[in-house]
């Protein structure tokens, strides 16, 4: 089976580069990966912008990055358009051969237009409503912004969209609601409206918001209010919901303007939008636009201090690593590719704190999108700006303009290297038997996180670090990860491993899907909470997950959790390990092979983790959530290798991809590490040993 499985990978050529043309930027030297920066010519005199312009030609970039902002240069007045300046930008874009990416203008609205029409604005939890001067501060799905955002639309598309200077488009930017939900009287009336569109009847919704608790139910839709926790709502049903609504909303927003523009632009500019910081914004569902958008691209600031970092005093020069993989590869999972449309140069001024990032560091993240596939990489920004609430934040140049900053160096530096690697003979490049073996599919559904976020039970729980420690295991062993949902083929000849990390939520249909995968040869991890619940976040009335109880082979009899100061004891393979986040206790048929069990407690000795044949796969179930992750990460070992795969043996943070004939390996760590680079391979950047921020490259 497993012969078969790489067999078919290499035909399918999975993560090659074959889902969408490479020169997606339109580059004519087709490069490898692209290279872009953003420019803000209504921040600077227009006698600067030539002499930028050419600058950002001059210094290897291949495109930059217009209007995102800029709807009140465009519309200073209603109904009084100035594209001049635009058109001057672009013309000058051309002449140093540049491509452009055009952007609709609908974060910032116009003073004019929040004046007339204050009912756009998102309002917060606490009631307050965001006033003109942040982003994001309308809500894109209000018919009446609409209005406005489909006119200053149309007028860009009319004027660029056969303009063979811009290559695509990016709708909004990092879309999400300014406070993270909006409150107005609007949101009210449209939830309301969803509600009735989904559950038809009031009864229906009753019974699915379990509104006979504390005498919750409703007589009509009508008398439905927002949940909002400064106003007590403890119903979690509604709150998952309003989740719903809200991703939907969001979704519909960037599908209006899509729409606007297909019908303008053509066929040869793509579509996308730039997603951001997933972890805090859990209203927002790549997933749900993937129908609209030719491919989703992605943000991240690696060091804005509120992200997944590795222990060593280097830490937080180098990024979080971690967090920059998983955002490339959720995002190109969405459609097949990617881009990163902002990577940071240098020093931020809106985290914790802002410490500048390592010499080294900046060409690092660079090279790290290139080995995880990303098609183009965009930095924010060209030049530091000199006010507003951003002026702190580092630019490929100086706040002079002309003097080229560190980051901005070695932004260069790594334009350099990359553009030597087109210069090296090519050969057709078929994905390695190793990679295809480690190939691994995460089950991905946003109603499970917003249902798990909603109801912790314990302080210690947070899903997301559960979704990391599955995920930065697999990095470990040198898997290449893509998110897929119940809607997709569970295909055993492209991902001979599923992990399923905490899939509370369930139905007759996954269950059937997952026993499928298995009998085929699919070896399917699921851990703790895995099908506690049905899509209404309903326990069942019947035994703690019974619908996964024959899938693993095993009874949960009952769950514990320990205090934040307490540790208790696993022994898996002889070893001991500690957990305390949460436990659960087993009770495994006959047939069910025990893995490891608890060492202590009232219930020493009862099975944790458990593997159930089924067919010509098996399903693992790890019913133990630790805090070193120790414990995760030699189960993953040992599943892979009974599983047939051929892994790597990374520390935590060192990250080793495979990309058009290239492996790439780069150092997270604060300490120097040797890449796995084998003696027959020719090494084309850096050395085998590997010092924190470096980069090894190799054929």
């Amino acid at each position: 089976m497993k012969n078969k499985i790489i067999l078919s990978l290499l035909i399918c050529g999975l993560f090659s580069s074959v889902s969408f043309s490479r020169d997606i930027i339109n580059s004519p030297e087709k490069s490898l990966m692209p290279i872009g920066a953003y420019y803000y010519p209504e921040h600077w005199p227009e006698h600067q912008w030539e002499r930028d312009i050419k600058r950002i030609a001059e210094l290897g970039f291949e495109f930059t990055h217009f209007a995102e902002f800029s709807w009140s240069r465009l519309e200073p007045e209603e109904s009084k358009f100035n594209f001049e300046w635009l058109d001057k930008c672009v013309a000058l874009a051309e002449k140093y051969g540049l491509k452009v990416i055009m952007c609709t203008p609908s974060p910032t609205p116009p003073a004019w237009l929040t004046a007339k029409h204050p009912e756009i604005l998102v309002v917060t939890e606490d009631g307050f409503q965001v006033k003109h001067g942040m982003r994001l501060n309308a809500n894109g799905s209000n018919p009446v912004y609409q209005q406005y955002v489909k006119r200053i639309t149309e007028k860009l598309a009319d004027r660029y969209g056969s303009n063979p200077v811009v290559c695509g488009w990016q709708l909004d930017n990092e879309p999400h609601y300014e406070g993270l939900y909006d409150y107005s009287p609007f949101v009210r009336s449209e939830f309301q409206k969803w509600l009735k569109n989904k559950y038809t009847t009031i009864e229906n919704l009753n019974r699915a918001w379990g509104a006979a608790f504390w005498s919750y139910e409703f007589n009509n839709f009508e008398q439905i209010d927002l949940p909002n926790k400064n106003e007590r709502n403890n119903n979690p049903h509604a709150k998952i919901d309003f989740k719903r609504y809200s991703a939907d909303a969001i979704a519909e927003a960037l599908r209006f303007q899509a729409d606007v523009l297909r019908k303008k632009v053509s066929s040869k500019q793509w579509v996308t939008s730039n997603f951001a910081y997933y972890k805090f914004l859990p209203s927002v569902d790549l997933f749900r636009s993937k129908n609209d958008l030719d491919f989703a691209s992605h943000t991240m600031y690696l060091l804005s201090t509120f992200l997944d970092y590795p222990e060593g005093k280097l830490a937080g020069r180098l990024g979080s690593g971690m967090e920059l993989s998983f955002s490339s590869e959720l995002a190109r999972s969405v459609k097949g590719y990617t881009g990163i449309m902002e990577l940071q140069p240098g020093q931020i001024d809106w985290g914790s704190w802002n410490s500048q990032p390592l010499p080294g560091a900046v060409r690092m993240w660079i090279w790290h999108s290139f080995a995880l596939g990303d098609k183009f990489v965009c930095t924010y920004r060209f030049r530091q700006p000199l006010y507003g609430a951003e002026q702190f934040h580092k630019g490929i140049m100086e706040p002079d303009g002309v003097t080229v900053s560190p980051g901005g160096s070695e932004y260069v530096t790594a334009i350099k290297e990359i553009s030597q690697l087109e210069k090296l003979p090519r050969e057709k490049t078929i994905i390695p038997k190793d990679v295809a073996s480690r190939t691994t599919a995460f089950l991905w559904k946003q109603d499970n996180m917003m249902s798990l976020e909603t109801v912790k039970l314990t302080q210690s729980w947070d899903t997301w670090n559960h979704y990391y420690t599955y995920y930065q295991k697999l990095k470990t062993m040198g898997s290449s990860v893509t998110f897929i949902q119940e809607s997709d083929a569970f295909d055993v000849s492209r991902y001979p491993f599923m992990v399923a990390p905490a899939y509370e939520m369930v139905d007759e249909n996954l269950i059937s899907k997952w026993k499928k995968y298995v009998s085929e040869g699919g070896n399917l991890i699921l851990t703790t909470r895995s099908g506690m619940k049905d899509n209404n976040s309903h326990l069942w009335e019947a035994p703690l997950q019974h619908p996964i109880q024959e899938l693993i082979g095993s009874k949960i009899e009952y769950f514990d959790q320990l205090s934040p100061q307490e540790e208790a004891n696993v022994v898996f393979e002889g070893k001991n390990y500690t957990w305390n986040v949460w436990g659960d206790i087993l009770s495994p048929a006959s047939e069910t092979e025990v893995w490891a069990s608890y060492s202590d407690q009232f219930y020493k000795g009862k099975p944790c983790v458990v593997k159930n044949k089924i067919g010509k796969g098996s399903v693992y179930y790890i019913g133990v959530a630790t805090k070193n992750k120790e414990l995760e990460k030699q189960l993953l070992r040992k599943i892979y290798t009974e599983g047939g795969a051929s892994i790597l043996d990374l520390p935590d943070y060192v990250f080793t991809e495979y990309r058009d004939g290239y492996w790439v390996t780069v150092n997270y760590t604060s300490e120097t590490i040797s890449a796995p680079i084998p003696d027959s391979s020719t090494i084309v950047c850096g050395k085998k040993e590997v010092a924190p921020g470096g980069v090894a490259v190799w054929k």
